[in-house]
């Protein structure tokens, strides 16, 4: 009974987990696997109607799931041509401390030649994009950001895919960013920087 309690327990668990989830595919990943943990317990101990509810639920992830990975998204980069714009201000006001948490250091007013860019996916504002040019062929990202609800790489592979082509016809050939956070830098080597060995905690991506 003591391994039962332990199934039980864990489906439990993660199902609580993932109703905390910000991110709607990361809640319903969790959520699948603590239905599905939840069911097997309600099998185990003959609890009918926990195994077929949770199996319902599980069932019903997996169909979400399915219509998340399948869905083709409409991007767009839309650049906002003054930094004082009111919907941008607005946009940092409100994400602000979720974009402390990627990018600590990061603040509009330091910057300098900043170019901004919002993401639009499927015409909603999903991320904010910023950079700074230091020379004819170089710029710094300053922030790459995805709202909680499209943090999935996607906009991130949309961005570089159609800013290589953006940023090469300026004649930009590098780009480099800087960031301690594991997290940040988890989705840096995912989306192609490597790191610099030149610079603590830069990471580089050359246009070819």
């Amino acid at each position: 009974m003591e391994l039962y309690t332990a199934i039980g327990y864990a489906g439990s668990i993660l199902v609580a987990v993932s109703l905390s989830m910000k991110n709607v595919l990361k809640l319903r990943w969790i959520n699948l696997f603590g239905a599905a943990t939840f069911s097997l317990y309600g099998l185990l101990l003959h609890a009918y109607p926990v195994f077929l509810l949770n199996g319902y639920i599980a069932i019903i992830d997996v169909f979400f799931l399915y219509g998340i990975y399948k869905k083709k998204d409409c991007f767009s980069l839309v650049p906002v041509l003054n930094d004082s714009h009111l919907y941008l201000k607005k946009f940092i006001d409100f994400y602000r401390d979720d974009i402390k948490k990627f990018v600590p250091e990061f603040s509009v007013e330091n910057l300098k030649n900043k170019k901004f860019f919002f993401v639009l996916r499927n015409l909603i504002p999903a991320g904010l994009f910023v950079y700074e040019e230091i020379s004819e062929s170089e710029i710094v990202v300053k922030l790459d950001y995805a709202i909680p609800d499209y943090r999935d790489y996607k906009n991130g592979k949309y961005v570089y895919s159609a800013q290589n082509n953006f940023l090469k016809k300026k004649g930009f050939k590098k780009l480099s960013t800087q960031s301690s956070v594991k997290a940040h830098v988890k989705y840096l080597l995912n989306i192609g920087y490597k790191k610099d060995e030149k610079g603590q905690n830069t990471f580089v991506k050359i246009l070819n």
